[in-house]
């Protein structure tokens, strides 16, 4: 019976850190874990490096793979994705490499320039979840004398492939397979056949054996539930025994990585296929956010991504942002501009009074619409104030129990909300 590797996989780094979380593979492969995994393969003609790392990290992580590898040339750099976790170092690594080919799946520059695009957007957005840990990471970096931060590249490769590239060096045959997954749509994986063992970034998501965000918080594209799927299947028909993925430790055997794939796959068919059946019969999205939960063959983690959140995602990927429940849904004043229409006409203690008793009869989230009422209308509201703090610290607590991991993205906000009420406030930083 299968024990879904969710419960047993330890907390992934923030990003990387000099001696730290790096090790060896296998007798030719070594990691350095980061902001995602950075893998380095030997052969007796040269290395091959997957991914580079955020460029502040690429020094750091060129440190840690050199403390357990004697390499002194890199042939090939490949990034599996181009998230800026990926792409940021490659410059670092071309100045210590002159001859160095950087290699990406053909979607990579339209991606990239996606990103670039949204720079300042997502920079504001994500630094709720990410400020806090990357500036303990800067502070370490100055103690170890790491001061001259390294700047975040953005990176033309030198080849790219549209389905499928193969090269051998040293004797090692290495395989690029595209494969459109649950973060970018430039994803691939990297197959050594005569090994077993597949490099699949992220291409599953964050952290592995997880429900995928097919939409983020902090603003995203969406991602295509079917199209996750057909990405699970392509990793599944190579029946690797040894899967490198983006973040945590190798996962190792031929089962456990089938049937945590299968799982991932079989899970996102399911509530892509009960949000599609919901939709056809005539459910509203919010009966379906409550309504579907995933069946026990295909439990996987829910520690990034949510089956909730993804219902809503597969709705609108599908139908779009007008839920015909209200023609203002096609007009562009808010509900909020007639908030202080509803303090003037109930008042403003008698909706604070109302929000105690939904909180106090388990109802967070209607207490939380009735609260956002009164501080929409005044955001001084101190006992609002105090009672959506103590609502947001209940969520907080129930989001760490959240299928037995806690969920990264849900954490965040809310400690962040609760920051932000008490008069705080979580800046974004920037990477140049």
């Amino acid at each position: 019976m299968r024990t879904p590797i969710y419960k047993t996989r330890r907390v992934a780094p923030a990003a990387a850190e000099f001696d730290q979380n790096h090790r060896r593979v296998n007798d030719f492969i070594v990691m350095s874990e980061g902001a995602s995994n950075v893998y380095l393969i030997e052969t007796a003609e040269g290395a091959i490096l997957i991914n580079s790392g955020m460029g502040f990290e690429a020094p750091v992580h060129l440190h840690n793979l050199q403390s357990l590898s004697n390499f002194t040339d890199v042939k090939y750099l490949i990034t599996t994705q181009g998230h800026v976790d990926h792409v940021g170092g490659v410059q670092f690594f071309r100045d210590r490499h002159p001859g160095l080919k950087y290699i990406a799946q053909a979607g990579n520059e339209e991606h990239q320039q996606y990103d670039q695009r949204l720079g300042a957007f997502r920079n504001a957005r994500s630094a709720f979840r990410f400020q806090d840990d990357f500036m303990g990471v800067f502070q370490r970096y100055a103690q170890a004398g790491y001061t001259d931060i390294n700047a975040q590249d953005r990176p033309t490769p030198d080849l790219v492939f549209e389905s499928r590239h193969a090269f051998s060096l040293g004797g090692l045959e290495v395989e690029l397979i595209a494969a459109k997954g649950a973060e970018t749509n430039d994803s691939l994986v990297v197959w050594l056949p005569q090994h077993g063992i597949v490099l699949t970034g992220n291409l599953f998501g964050c952290p592995f054996g997880h429900f995928p965000n097919l939409v983020t918080i902090r603003g995203d594209r969406y991602r295509d539930a079917l199209t996750c799927a057909a990405a699970a299947q392509t990793v599944l028909d190579l029946n690797a025994s040894l899967l490198l993925y983006g973040h945590h430790e190798p996962v190792v055997g031929a089962q456990v990585i089938r049937e945590e794939i299968e799982a991932y796959r079989n899970a996102l068919v399911y509530v892509h296929d009960r949000v599609v059946e919901g939709m056809n019969a005539g459910k509203d999205l919010h009966t379906l956010q409550a309504e579907i939960e995933l069946p026990a063959e295909y439990e996987v983690g829910q520690g990034y991504g949510t089956v909730c959140w993804s219902v809503r995602a597969i709705w609108e990927n599908y139908a779009g942002w007008f839920k015909h429940d209200s023609t203002t849904e096609l007009y562009a004043v808010p509900q909020k501009r007639i908030h202080s229409d509803l303090v003037e006409l109930a008042g403003a203690d008698a909706l604070l009074q109302r929000a105690r008793d939904k909180h106090a009869q388990g109802e967070p989230e209607a207490a939380l619409h009735l609260l956002d009422i009164l501080l929409n209308h005044d955001a001084a509201n101190e006992d609002a104030r105090t009672l959506a703090v103590a609502v947001h610290e209940g969520l907080l607590a129930d989001a760490r129990q959240f299928a037995h991991t806690g969920n990264f993205w849900l954490e965040g906000w809310l400690e962040n909300r609760i920051k932000t009420l008490r008069g705080t406030h979580t800046p974004a930083l920037h990477f140049k």
